[in-house]
């Protein structure tokens, strides 16, 4: 079986490269391995294919069908980096990439790089920018400061005091009603 794990990071998570240019795919291992297997989805046929593994003394084994011009790996001297490079890419080399480790009969697999070979790069978009003033950025004094805590701010209080203020006061008519409802039924009951 396959299952993704933490032992193994890839980067980058997307690529968008040019066709007949090269790229390169880093798989990071958290402790050193055997070696490491590369493996590619392809939406397009819908199938996993193996690519290469590659052991500690940077020997590959290559899947069927796959060309060692186009897939190469490197490996760091650390031996908990390697690094696949594809070079000649064409719209078929479209997919997700995995880097993948053996580990207690389990194929655990890098978190993928998908990538995508396009025949012209898009342009990168322009961000629009808010013309700069030639005015000097100064210090925000006491009352800004105020107004920007927002409870504190005497736009906030002054308002909120006179509601309470108000509300309080069309409360003295009612408790006054109340006052003399409970001293007639008092006079009431003790007339009776």
């Amino acid at each position: 079986g396959f299952c993704t794990n933490l032992l193994l990071s890839q980067t980058p998570e997307h690529i968008l490269a040019q066709t007949n240019n090269k790229t390169e795919i880093l798989c990071e291992l958290k402790k050193e391995h055997a070696g490491v297997y590369w493996y590619r989805w392809s939406q397009e046929r819908q199938n996993f294919e193996f690519l290469v593994f590659s052991n500690l003394l940077g020997k590959a084994t290559y899947g069927a069908d796959i060309s060692q011009d186009k897939f190469s790996v490197h490996g760091v001297s650390s031996r908990t980096s390697y690094s696949l490079h594809i070079s000649h890419l064409h719209a078929s080399d479209n997919g997700t990439y995995y880097c993948s480790i053996s580990q207690s009969s389990q194929l655990l697999l890098g978190s993928g790089t998908r990538l995508g070979v396009v025949d012209v790069l898009p342009l990168p978009s322009k961000t629009t920018r808010a013309p700069l003033s030639k005015k000097p950025v100064r210090c925000i004094t006491k009352s800004k400061a105020a107004d920007r805590k927002g409870a504190c701010s005497p736009l906030v209080w002054v308002p909120l005091a006179a509601s309470v203020l108000v509300l309080l006061l069309s409360l003295v008519p009612t408790a006054y009603r109340l006052h003399r409802l409970r001293r007639r039924l008092w006079l009431r009951i003790h007339r009776q």
